[in-house]
């Protein structure tokens, strides 16, 4: 029973930081939501709000990687595994009503910089999902330079178009920028793969 509190209290966070943010979710709405008494509360977590955010926000993190890295080991081409994020990123929305978007992203924009550990969990998660791509375009044969910017745009358009379609409540956005940019990986890797046999050859 105490391991179903703590669980009910984690997953009631989770949902109100995702539609409020940091400033927009209190104790009291933690409570209110999530059915638990004041005292089961503090008993699971005597660090109160912050130990919550954090502990939210890392397992988040941690299942959020956990899904890229699978889905861009799942396909050799970087171009077919991305465009297959932007469409799991667009049922995802659709299956909570355009109610939640990126689990990091309410917590930015709050800016809770009084919590370390919060601004670090939120800075590492960029850089890993970030690094993720990177790496596999680089594995296709892209460039390291271009690599990088290829996942900057990925990961930049993904949290901008999550915001897109909650705001319009429709997908269609994500659709038309998964194709592009997955044009896009497909002509850097073949660019990579050109550069690559013209050094060979003038070896």
């Amino acid at each position: 029973m105490a391991n179903d509190t703590r669980a009910r209290i984690l997953e009631t966070t989770g949902l109100l930081l995702r539609r409020r943010g940091y400033h927009g979710t209190s104790l009291n709405d933690i409570l209110s939501a999530s059915g638990a008494p004041r005292g089961s509360l503090y008993f699971h977590f005597p660090g109160g709000k912050d130990q919550l955010v954090v502990e939210v926000t890392r397992a988040s993190v941690a299942e959020v990687t956990e899904r890229l890295g699978a889905e861009l080991a799942a396909e050799s081409d970087p171009a077919v595994a991305v465009h297959h994020i932007y469409q799991s990123v667009a049922r995802m929305l659709e299956d909570n009503e355009f109610s939640l978007g990126c689990p990091v992203a309410p917590v930015v924009l709050d800016a809770p910089n009084d919590v370390p550990d919060l601004e670090e969990i939120c800075r590492s998660a960029f850089e890993q999902w970030i690094g993720l791509l990177r790496q596999a375009f680089a594995r296709a044969g892209v460039v390291e330079r271009r690599a990088r910017a290829l996942a900057l745009l990925v990961e930049s358009s993904l949290e901008g178009l999550m915001v897109i379609a909650r705001a319009t409540r429709d997908r269609s956005s994500i659709n038309v920028v998964a194709d592009e940019v997955a044009a896009l990986i497909e002509q850097a890797v073949l660019a990579g793969k050109a550069t690559r046999q013209a050094e060979n050859t003038a070896v």
